[in-house]
C-alpha cells in the first residue's frame, strides 16, 4: 500500500531547490562582475601603457675605430745618478801628521796634482842618516875590493896563505852586501819622503774632503774622494720581462727633478750580465754628458729608444679608466652600449695604445665614456671631421 508524501516532507523539499536555485544564481553573479572587472582592469592597463612614453637615450655619442700607427717603442726605468768611478785617497805613510791640506770639495784636479802635504821632518831625517850610512858602506865597499884585488897578486907569489886570501875575498863579497842594503834603505827613505805628498792619481773633481790639518794619518785612512773624469753615469733598474730589448749604444733620455722639465741625452755603455734575485731586476750603465746638470745622487727616470713599432691606438678621450682598469664601450645593434675591457699601453699625445681585448674593426665610442654605464641606451650621431 503506497503512503503518500507528507505536507512538511514536500515542503523541505522545495525549499531545497529553492536555495539550490538561489546559490546557482548567486555564483553566475559573481562571475559576471569578474569578468567585467577584468575586462575593464586590461583595458586601464593598455591604456596606461599606451600612455607611457618610451625609454630616451642617455647621451649621443660618436662612434669610431681604432687607427694603426706607427709609434716610437720605448721602455721606461727609474734609477740613480752616480760617478762612473769614485777613487778614495789616503796616505801610503803613517804616524806623521797632516801639515796641510791644498783642495777642498768641487775643486777640480789635474793627475799627479798635489792634495795635501804631511809632515816630513821625521823622514827627511831617517833619509839623511840612510844616506850616511850608504857613504859609510860605499867607503867600506871600495877598501874590500882594494884588499881584496891585492890578495889575488900577492897570493900567487906566496905572500897570502890560501886561507887568508880566502876571508880577504869573503870580506870584499860583505862589504858589497852592506853596500846593496843600504842602498835599499836609502831608497826605502826617498819613497817615504815622497809619500808625505798626497797627489791625485787622475784628473777630475773631488767629492769628498776627510782631511783636516793637524790630524795623525795612517796608511788607508780616507782623505778624499775623487770622481775620475767628472764622469757620471745612470744606473737604470730595468725589469728582466724588459731587459732583452736593451742593447750598449742604445739611446737615452732622462727627467731630472728640479730642472724645470730640462731632458738630459745618454747612451747605454753596458747591460748588467745578471738579474737581481730579489728585486728581479737588472742594472743597465748609461753614459751622461759632462757638461749635463746631472749630480751624483740624483734619482731620475729615463726612457730607452727601443726603435718604431706598429700600435693599434684610440683617443684618450675613448678609454675609461676605472677601478685600475681600462674600458671602452662597444655600440649594440639595439644602439646599446657594453662595457669592454682592454690592455693599454703606449701614450703619444692625446692617443693611446690598445694592446689587447678589442678588434681592430670594432666601432667604440669616441668620447663621453665617463658618463656612461654598461647598457646604457646611447643616440648615435655622425663623427666629427678630422
Amino acid at each position: 500500500m503506497n503512503s503518500e508524501p507528507s505536507p512538511l516532507s514536500s515542503f523541505l523539499r522545495r525549499l531545497g531547490w529553492r536555495k539550490l536555485v538561489l546559490l546557482l544564481v548567486a555564483v553566475g553573479l559573481i562571475a559576471g562582475i569578474s569578468f567585467i572587472a577584468t575586462r575593464g582592469g586590461s583595458k586601464d592597463t593598455a591604456a596606461q601603457n599606451a600612455a607611457k612614453p618610451a625609454a630616451r637615450p642617455a647621451l649621443s655619442v660618436a662612434l669610431i675605430t681604432p687607427q694603426q700607427e706607427d709609434w716610437p717603442r720605448s721602455v721606461s726605468a727609474n734609477g740613480n745618478v752616480a760617478a762612473w768611478q769614485e777613487v778614495q785617497i789616503g796616505p801610503e805613510i803613517g804616524g806623521q801628521r797632516i801639515a796641510e791640506v791644498l783642495v777642498n770639495v768641487g775643486d777640480a784636479v789635474k793627475k799627479g796634482q798635489l792634495l795635501a802635504r804631511i809632515a816630513s821632518e821625521n823622514v827627511a831625517a831617517d833619509l839623511e842618516q840612510a844616506r850616511g850610512a850608504l857613504a859609510e858602506a860605499e867607503a867600506n865597499a871600495a877598501e874590500a875590493a882594494a884588499n881584496a884585488t891585492r890578495a889575488r897578486h900577492l897570493k900567487d907569489q906566496g905572500f897570502y896563505s890560501a886561507q887568508q886570501a880566502s876571508q880577504i875575498l869573503t870580506a870584499e863579497q860583505t862589504a858589497l852586501a852592506r853596500l846593496a842594503s843600504a842602498r835599499a834603505r836609502m831608497g826605502t827613505e826617498e819613497l817615504r819622503l815622497a809619500q808625505t805628498r798626497v797627489l791625485a792619481p787622475d784628473s777630475g773633481t773631488i767629492s769628498t774632503r776627510l782631511a783636516t790639518v793637524g790630524s795623525l794619518a795612517q796608511p788607508g785612512q780616507e782623505l778624499f774622494r775623487l770622481v775620475r773624469g767628472n764622469r757620471l753615469e745612470w744606473r737604470a733598474e730595468v725589469t728582466a720581462a724588459e731587459i732583452g730589448r736593451i742593447q750598449p749604444g742604445m739611446h737615452v733620455s732622462l727627467a731630472l727633478p728640479g730642472q724645470d722639465q730640462a731632458r738630459v741625452e745618454g747612451k747605454v755603455r753596458a747591460v748588467a750580465p745578471t738579474i737581481d734575485a730579489q728585486t728581479r731586476n737588472a742594472l743597465v750603465y748609461v753614459d751622461l754628458p759632462a757638461a749635463s746638470p746631472a749630480r751624483a745622487g740624483m734619482f731620475a727616470r729615463g726612457e730607452f729608444d727601443a726603435g718604431r713599432a706598429a700600435a693599434l691606438t684610440l683617443p684618450q678621450t675613448a678609454v675609461l679608466l676605472r677601478d685600475g682598469f681600462s674600458y671602452v664601450y662597444r655600440v649594440a645593434a639595439d644602439n646599446r652600449v657594453a662595457q669592454v675591457k682592454v690592455g693599454i699601453g703606449r701614450r703619444l699625445g692625446g692617443r693611446i695604445e690598445i694592446v689587447a681585448g678589442l678588434d681592430p674593426a670594432t666601432r667604440v665610442v669616441a668620447e663621453g665614456v665617463g658618463f656612461l654605464a654598461d647598457g646604457d641606451l646611447v643616440r648615435v650621431v655622425a663623427s666629427p671631421a678630422r
